[in-house]
């Protein structure tokens, strides 16, 4: 079956291109392109695809606010931001919003296509330097947050590595546990911490770390 595929871009080029490469890649299938996050919220929720990639800066309403009202009709669904922009407000308020993944627009065709089969695996793809300042800007714990949501050290372990990125692949073979396992632990976590998904597990994790994500973003900036 093949993995469906829904552009939200602005610039003709870009969205054609993108469509092409999808259409040409096997195992994908682009079903719907649009140019505006209005004409997204009409035609995604009828032509279903499993993965969207979301631009940030549209005509109307942003791809920001598009995707948290997606994510309210759709919540299944699997948000890739592609922009131009890495600045760290626009990282956060993407991924408050409800996205899966954050690339720039500049990734090589192999990487949008192996992000998007990555988020369909669980994953959350970065691009190295999104996810850099991502990393280094929540390095402390959250001691408050695993003590109140009572996380076994196991679950609080596999909870940091969701928010580094890692798919439940990947979470497996480092900590040396079954596929089956991960998966279980997550549901666990998510009961826990009265979550629905991995982007709200990591979100909550990250703004217990550092107060909120606000707070965290002028740091940022100086890197």
């Amino acid at each position: 079956m093949k993995t469906k595929v829904a552009v939200v871009e602005d610039s003709a080029g870009i969205r054609e291109s993108w469509a092409k490469l999808i259409n040409s890649a096997a195992g994908f299938q682009c079903v719907c392109a649009c140019r505006t996050g209005e004409e997204a919220l009409q035609q995604i929720p009828i032509a279903r695809p499993d993965v969207v990639l979301m631009d940030i800066n549209l005509p109307g309403i942003s791809g920001i606010e598009c995707t948290g009202r997606l994510k309210e009709r759709l919540p299944e669904l699997q948000i890739l931001m592609v922009t131009v922009h890495s600045d760290n407000d626009r990282v956060f308020s993407a991924l408050q919003a409800g996205a899966s993944g954050y690339l720039l627009k500049r990734a090589a065709p192999r990487e949008l296509l192996d992000s998007i089969a990555d988020v369909m695996h669980g994953g959350a793809p970065m691009t190295g330097e999104i996810a850099r300042k991502v990393i280094n800007a929540f390095r402390r714990p959250a001691p408050a947050l695993v003590e109140d949501a009572q996380l076994t050290p196991r679950e609080e372990e596999i909870l940091v590595l969701l928010t580094q990125g890692y798919a439940n692949k990947e979470i497996a073979d480092r900590l040396s546990v079954s596929f089956d396992t991960v998966r279980t632990h997550l549901r666990h976590i998510y009961e826990k911490l009265h979550v629905r998904s991995r982007t709200e597990a990591a979100t909550k994790y990250l703004r217990a770390s550092e107060g909120t994500l606000a707070a965290a973003a002028p740091s940022l900036s100086r890197m």
